[in-house]
């Protein structure tokens, strides 16, 4: 392992270094720093299918008690309005209580990626909650902002929060015609199919943290970068979909939420690098008792647009350790921090993983 780790590193270290005139600056080889990874927290109901809903229906449904999590994305892809609902039921005899501790939910909008990013900054800065009261085996309608859960033609609706809820309670997620009744509608509401990416289910535990084995060091580490969402290191969460018992697989891992921890020795410089295509996002820092939201990235809607494919020795060298730092990365200052810092992190919605979380000496920029 260590000879082909040896040889990939002076391969694509001969590639990134032949003379080409319009490289703006060197590339640079990066390794990958080790994590511990754990997972917990409550249950993720996730609902992406069919993403592009072109009749009435329910889209997910299942009973979940305890902390759970709630994200959808949907797009109305009909010629009319429709209106999105989210329906709790109490499925007990006594009375039963939502706490929503969290959330985050745009504007209907065409464009894909301020959705993604308005949703995720409104969750990561977590200033909203609210309380639902069920009576013994009462559905409500729940729609906190009431005009976003109307949808023109071609407009995609996109949520999540966080929520507690004392009883087992049925959670639905349905779209349905503008004039009609909810509650009435979903006592004849057939669940749609699945499309073909199978983008919904129940996932157990919501949360995963991971940790550096080690303090990074930058005068012995070099360049260092820890791997998100690409199912090698970073595997992808199993669940069922509960309208028909099926395994899924929640490729991104979208809404699980992330705890990412790191220690350093000296002061070091953080980024995010998209590494799938077209990124849009937020993430929250904690440092030595601050806190606050970073949008990734903070001076463009969106990035990674312009990061070339890689060839089959640059993937090669990155499932064996081994990345790069080349002239078309692109990268997403997150700030610069000495000692313990900490971020959370999701895989926004109408972005593609895997990202790369980039360890650098902070005066390699200066």
């Amino acid at each position: 392992m260590n000879f082909i780790k040896t040889f990939l590193t002076a391969l694509i270290s001969f590639l990134t270094f032949m003379p080409n005139a319009n490289a703006e600056k060197i590339s640079t080889v990066m390794h990958k720093l080790e994590v511990f990874s754990q997972d917990s927290g409550g249950t993720l109901i996730f609902s992406d299918s069919p993403e592009y809903v072109r009749r009435n229906g329910i889209l997910y449904t299942d009973t979940v008690s305890g902390d759970a999590r709630l994200l959808f994305y949907h797009l109305n892809d009909t010629g009319v309005r429709k209106r999105f609902a989210i329906i709790f039921e109490n499925t007990t005899k006594a009375e039963a209580v939502i706490n929503i501790t969290r959330g985050g939910l745009s504007e209907p909008n065409r464009n894909y990626f301020s959705v993604g990013k308005i949703t995720q900054t409104m969750y990561m800065e977590n200033n909203f909650s609210d309380r639902i009261e069920l009576d013994s085996f009462e559905r409500k309608v729940y729609q906190p902002y009431e005009n976003y859960f109307l949808l023109k033609p071609g407009q995609l609706i996109h949520g999540v929060c966080d929520f507690n809820a004392n009883k087992p309670v049925k959670v639905f997620l349905m779209m349905y015609p503008e004039n009609a009744d909810p509650l009435q509608f979903l006592n004849r509401a057939e669940i749609l199919p699945k499309d073909e990416y199978k983008m919904r289910g129940t996932f157990k535990q919501m949360n995963r943290t991971l940790t550096l084995k080690k303090p990074y060091d930058g005068e012995r580490d070099g360049l260092g970068y820890i791997l998100i969402g690409d199912n090698i290191n970073d595997l992808y969460k199993h669940g069922i979909d509960a309208t028909d018992g099926s395994e899924v697989i929640n490729y991104g891992n979208y809404g699980i939420n992330y705890t990412l921890n790191f220690r350093t020795k000296f002061l070091t410089s953080f980024y995010l690098s998209p590494l799938g295509g077209h990124y849009a996002g937020a993430l929250r820092y904690k440092y030595y008792g601050t806190s606050g939201v970073i949008q990734t990235p903070d001076k463009r809607l969106y990035f990674g647009d312009r990061t070339p494919p890689e060839n089959s020795a640059v993937a090669l060298a990155r499932s064996e350790g081994i990345s790069l730092m080349t002239a078309g990365t692109e990268l997403s200052e997150l700030g610069d921090y000495r000692g313990y810092v900490s971020f959370e992190y999701s895989p926004p919605g109408a972005s593609n993983l895997p990202v790369n979380i980039v360890l650098m000496p902070s005066n390699v920029n200066q």
